[in-house]
């Protein structure tokens, strides 16, 4: 007789526990950064200073942390909603040990100062090509999935997943264009130079947040919210809106991050105007996720996974308001160089990409692990207020320093002199930092919590491989 299928369950393991460990290393990072914004003597040696740890933390929390996560939902979400295995297990392996070998390597040639000096990406040539080699690998491993599907149906979570999937490829092949020179040290000469290197850096800089921490993470939102929630998604017509809207958008806004800048005036504008058209996808998408709630509202007093859920939805909300708002020339006239786009950065990856992830991990380890639900929901229910109070402080902190600095840096004396010398708002940005600090920290705490929980729960039961669901036909 033959054996029922199962789903491939390994690898969203694997890609589970890495999201909760890399999320650990790369907010400890983000943690010592920001006191040695206080303290700079805690630079102790050349390879732990500030400017060699930033890129770390950069690349560690978005390609570590928000990667593993996104490997994970996107690796369970696309065998559940297609009632069929992941296509090539090998490959998904690969991919995750691909990864895995890719975040170590920039964790150890980052310090070391071994970068194309780029503001994302900027791991030089051999890493990139592991990387596209892995991505390649995720492709074929989700649209082989898709295409081998049981269900007529393509379920919009998996729209998202594959956009992000697609254009990340794209971006990475674009933004990491350059002429290697020798293999070790590792050296290579960017394709682009000048205006046209910031103009394909932010290009990148820009969809990077839009394809890999929106559309991606909106992935996770459209198949979590609806099955923690227990309600089916708002509306379905809605979805399809807001994924071609954001997805057509996106791509146009990269150049609001060089307002007053050697870009010619007329690409500073597009990148505004398109800015602004952005908020409505990016609403309509955020209103959708919030209304899945409609008669399952009470749920959040007794259910801290929904709590994250929904309270990240609230976050990308405020953050798809900020950013375009930001856009705006005579708005980033003030803001531009200032800690209030630290904080603006931070309400988005800490409040919506990290918390609709940290939902999602806690959805997921008990029905990996066979158990019913995580060791402890009081924990969970800790974390959760832990790591909103921390968001709060973080980005309250730095949009009152931002635009204290902001306005200290345009204050003009009747003689036409600068009121103020720069060290002064460094001086008084001093106590915000610390506000900042705290922040950090207790967001990093909740991780440590979550890392607990999890371990515990894993302990308590045994690895499982779910029975491939059956389609019912009309």
């Amino acid at each position: 007789m033959q054996s029922q299928a199962t789903y491939n369950y390994k690898v969203v393991r694997q890609f589970t526990v890495m999201t909760v460990v890399w999320g650990i290393v790369g907010m400890l990072v983000g943690v010592i950064i920001a006191a040695q914004l206080i303290w700079p003597e805690l630079s102790i040696v050349e390879w732990l200073s500030y400017g060699r740890l930033r890129p770390l933390h950069t690349n560690a929390v978005i390609f570590a942390f928000g990667g593993s996560a996104l490997f994970a939902t996107s690796y369970y979400s696309v065998q559940r909603t297609c009632h069929t295995p992941l296509f090539s297990p090998a490959l998904a392996a690969f991919t995750f040990w691909g990864w895995q070998v890719v975040i170590v390597l920039a964790a150890v040639t980052l310090p070391l100062g071994m970068t194309s000096g780029k503001e994302y990406a900027e791991l030089e040539w051999p890493i990139d090509i592991l990387i596209t080699l892995v991505w390649v690998s995720y492709a074929l491993v989700f649209f082989g999935t898709l295409v081998k599907r049981k269900t007529s149906h393509i379920y919009v979570s998996n729209w998202f997943f594959g956009a992000f999937i697609l254009t990340v490829a794209l971006l990475h092949l674009v933004n990491s264009a350059e002429s290697p020179v020798t293999f070790w040290p590792m050296k290579s000469y960017s394709a682009y130079a000048g205006v046209q290197d910031a103009m394909v850096q932010w290009w990148y800089g820009h969809n990077a947040v839009g394809f890999f921490l929106t559309a991606g993470f909106l992935g996770i939102m459209y198949y979590f919210v609806p099955k923690q929630a227990g309600r089916p998604v708002y509306s379905y017509r809605l979805s399809v809106v807001h994924f071609w809207a954001l997805i057509f958008t996106y791509m146009w806004a990269g150049p609001h991050h060089l307002h007053y800048t050697a870009l010619p005036d007329w690409t500073q504008s597009v990148g505004m105007i398109f800015s602004l058209i952005l908020l409505a996808p990016s609403w309509g998408g955020m209103i959708n996720g919030m209304m899945t709630m409609s008669g399952a509202w009470h749920k959040l007093r007794d259910d801290p996974i929904l709590k994250f859920l929904i309270t990240s939805l609230s976050f990308y909300g405020m953050s798809t308001f900020e950013g375009p708002m930001m856009s705006i020339k005579t708005v980033n006239a003030l803001s531009h160089y200032t800690d209030w786009t630290i904080g603006h950065v931070h309400s988005g990856a800490l409040g919506w990409v990290a918390m609709v992830s940290i939902g999602a991990i806690y959805y997921l380890v008990p029905r990996l692990w066979g158990k019913s639900e995580m060791y402890s929901v009081k924990l969970i229910n800790l974390h959760f207020w832990i790591s909103t109070i921390g968001v709060v402080l973080y980005i309250a902190a730095m949009w009152i320093a931002g635009v204290m600095q902001g306005l200290m840096w345009r204050a003009i004396d009747v003689d036409g002199t600068l009121t103020y010398s720069f060290v002064e708002s460094v001086k008084a940005t001093y106590p915000f930092y610390a506000v900042r600090l705290l922040g950090g920290l207790m967001f990093f705490g909740g991780m440590l919590l979550m890392a607990y929980n999890m371990m515990k729960t894993i302990a308590g039961g045994q690895a499982v491989n779910a029975p491939v669901l059956a389609v019912a036909h009309a």
